[in-house]
């Protein structure tokens, strides 16, 4: 324990105030200039520091209380206050006599910066007070006997793989219970150990240590290689500037999430398929690939895009979500007689873009424009079909009298067939609700057999229609397929006058 002895008049007693003294310090010992100005008797005082946690023995003189010039009367101390009669009780103790005060156990100066002790003065003849209550503060001066603690001492995160170097969103706090605004609290903190030692981790303060606390981020210099290492360990050590310095230890546990560094790959350079003629809205392959990544990831799953080859829109690829094949669809047909083969340019990559370390650092934009998806070909054959045989014209009209003889020809039909040899086609009659025709199957001539009535009820204002189709062959290199083709032949009679 020290003791300072400074002899000040008590009119000058308010440049006494320690100044190592904060916030409630500096409060009290307004106060107690406050009350020591308004007296008028001349009593020297000391002011008191006490080192913290001071082990004794007990107990031990902390000050002495006087006066400087010769009274005529015996006097009587008495002290009352915190550490005294407040908690924490039984601290101080005065002798009544001679105005020695006494400290009596070690104090906690993280509990207790400073006290505020009143004391009187007593005529001992009389027992009346020599003067109004006076007040003096003890200070207690820091020892460094708080280590530096981390807050958490233990932290896990979780950072992808793909992160870029530099200032990490990983904050480590350290603080100090001793004395704000000295060695014992100013800290400095550094990494001690690292596991793997690569990529480099460091430090970057970002708020000063100026009264008990510190923060710092780590920085990364490097990138990560998650198939390399996926945790990394790191001992981080907090120390003050005491003497002797105290310090602790943080482990920071770093886990590395999966990144697309790994760009899918096609099973294959080139893929064949097959698609019926005009046939629509059909599956006609499945495309696969391989990635190092994660599965079921973004970082692993693919995302297709047909580059060339579907300027018609004929075809869409889409990813399975549940094996992350590519789906090619077939979503406008295509006519055999116009394409037979098309040939396809499909290009993969994934849902994250790709993130690549070269030589222990992140690639550059230029790395990366210059790193092209992996393509593959699809060759889809269309496959023939039996187009049906089409009549050139679908809808047609004729005008004939009413009553008109049979064996008038009405209709002989010009038909077109891309697959069949037209000789081969035949004819047939689908709807005549009056038996008034009939069709030759070879030639598709169409020939009334009986007379026309006007007032038949299968005429409607005056028209009668007639449905005829005619059927191909149906051989085809692909199948043997029967197609008809189906012309409506539309009879406008006119009626003529009855007698």
């Amino acid at each position: 324990m020290r003791i300072t002895f400074i002899f000040l008049l008590l009119t000058l007693w308010s440049e006494s105030a320690h100044s190592e003294l904060k916030n409630q310090e500096t409060n009290l010992n307004q106060e107690h200039e406050r009350v020591l100005i308004r007296t008028k008797r001349r009593w020297v005082l000391s002011t008191i520091e006490l080192e913290e946690e001071d082990q004794g023995p007990f107990p031990k003189e902390a000050t002495k209380l006087f006066n400087d010039k010769s009274e005529s009367y015996k006097l009587k101390f008495s002290i009352s206050g915190q550490g005294v009669d407040k908690d924490p009780v039984g601290v101080f103790t005065i002798n009544d006599e001679t105005g020695v005060v006494y400290v009596h156990k070690p104090i906690d100066r993280e509990m207790y910066p400073i006290f505020m002790v009143e004391f009187d003065v007593w005529d001992r003849a009389s027992d009346t007070l020599v003067d109004r209550t006076l007040s003096f503060n003890v200070a207690i001066k820091d020892k460094n006997d708080n280590i530096p603690e981390f807050l958490p001492p233990l932290l896990k995160t979780t950072v992808p793989e793909n992160i870029k170097e530099g200032v990490l969103p990983i904050s480590l706090q350290a603080k100090d219970k001793d004395e704000k605004g000295n060695d014992n609290s100013r800290l400095t903190m550094r990494i001690i150990s690292q596991e793997p030692k690569t990529p480099i981790f460091s430090l970057k303060s970002i708020s000063r240590s100026t009264d008990d606390s510190m923060v710092s981020q780590l920085v990364l210099s490097g990138c990560f290689d998650y198939s390399k290492a996926n945790m990394y360990k790191l001992l981080v050590e907090a120390q003050d500037q005491g003497t002797p310095s105290l310090s602790s230890t943080c482990t920071v546990l770093i886990n590395i999430t999966d990144s697309n560094t790994h760009p899918p790959q096609f099973t294959a350079a080139k893929f064949n398929t097959q698609v019926l003629e005009m046939e629509t809205n059909k599956e006609i392959l499945r495309l696969s690939v391989t990635d190092r990544d994660t599965p079921n990831t973004p970082a692993s799953r693919a995302r297709y895009t047909i580059l060339k080859g579907n300027e018609d829109d004929n075809y869409k690829i889409e990813t399975d979500p549940k094996t992350n094949e590519g789906v090619l669809t077939v979503i406008k047909g295509k006519d055999y007689e116009r394409t037979t083969l098309t040939e396809l340019e499909i290009g993969v990559e994934n849902e994250e873009p790709l993130f690549l370390c070269i030589n222990g650092k992140p690639a550059t934009p230029d790395q990366l424009t210059a790193f092209k998806p992996n393509t593959t070909k699809v060759a889809v054959k269309v496959i023939d079909v039996n187009d049906a045989p089409t009549f050139v014209t679908r809808l047609q009209t004729v005008y004939r009298k009413e009553e008109t003889n049979p064996g008038d020809l009405l209709y002989e039909p010009v038909v077109k067939d891309v697959d069949s040899d037209v000789n081969k086609i035949r004819y047939e009659i689908v709807d005549d609700p009056a038996k008034w025709i009939k069709v030759d199957p070879k030639t598709g001539k169409v020939t009334s057999v009986k007379k026309m009535d006007r007032e038949s009820p299968y005429v409607k204002n005056g028209t009668y229609t007639v449905l005829i189709r005619a059927i191909d062959d149906g051989t085809t290199l692909f199948s043997l397929c029967i197609r008809s083709y189906k012309v409506f032949l539309i009879i406008k009679i006119r009626g003529v006058r009855k007698y």
